[in-house]
């Protein structure tokens, strides 16, 4: 099974052109940094953000891609739908999708989950720790049974999302709450992985833990070789 995949990383890049303070943790934008990290593991990478023609996310581009990652946070509406449909069609063709953060009220990510996504959360500088709920499961390979963030943006429960097929982390907030933040779930072909880290005014994608993570997540959604499903009339294979 190759290792060596073609990753596209898609952002919105908006808040590090308009704010300096996230501009100096991000110079090269949230996609430039995990796509630095995923160059750095061998994958070929591909960055493509909003304000592109078709938001960078063309035919060509989604046909040449093995798993697509995805932040968005303040403009999820100008995604056109277009655009959101092809992604979502190439998840169930087998393309992998990893959600980050606040990319659980993208359109492509309510789409895939029939459900609102909606959550509770405020911005207090909170202690996060994520707990490693099953140690077995590839995307946690090569950690501690927890890791913390200094400080994160807090999201509570309830979670508004079908219950997933994995629970990989849980995350526990210095302010009380708690959050499934690392779930899995298979649509079609294409699988799917929720990482709810991630911040634009942190730097949480400079976290070695945050980079093994999405680093494990990318080789866990590849698309996989096998048989695939055929749908309609079908002939009988047995004949008297």
């Amino acid at each position: 099974m190759p290792t060596n995949l073609r990753v596209t990383v898609w952002n919105e890049f908006r808040h590090e052109k308009q704010e300096p303070k996230i501009a100096e943790i991000y110079p090269e934008g949230i996609h430039g940094a995990i796509a630095k990290a995923l160059t750095e593991a061998g994958h070929e990478v591909h960055t493509a953000t909003l304000d592109e023609p078709e938001h960078g996310l063309t035919e060509t581009v989604l046909n040449s891609t093995d798993v697509l990652v995805w932040w968005g946070h303040m403009a999820h509406h100008e995604v056109a739908d277009e655009v959101v449909n092809r992604v979502v069609a190439r998840v169930h063709a087998g393309m992998g999708l990893i959600v980050l953060h606040s990319g659980h009220f993208s359109k492509v990510f309510q789409k895939l989950m029939g459900t609102s996504c909606n959550l509770r959360w405020r911005e207090e500088d909170e202690k996060e720790r994520l707990w490693v709920v099953d140690p077995t499961h590839p995307i946690a390979a090569g950690l501690s049974p927890y890791f913390e963030l200094p400080q994160e943006e807090t999201y509570g429960e309830h979670f508004d999302i079908p219950v997933p097929d994995e629970v990989v982390f849980v995350s526990w907030f210095s302010g009380g709450d708690v959050f499934r933040s690392g779930c899995t779930f298979r649509r079609g072909l294409g699988k799917i992985f929720y990482f709810r880290p991630g911040h634009e005014t942190y730097p949480t994608y400079h976290d070695p833990n945050v980079v093994r993570v999405i680093q494990n997540a990318v080789l866990w959604a590849r698309p996989v070789a096998g048989p695939r499903p055929t749908y309609g009339h079908a002939p009988s294979l047995e004949h008297a």
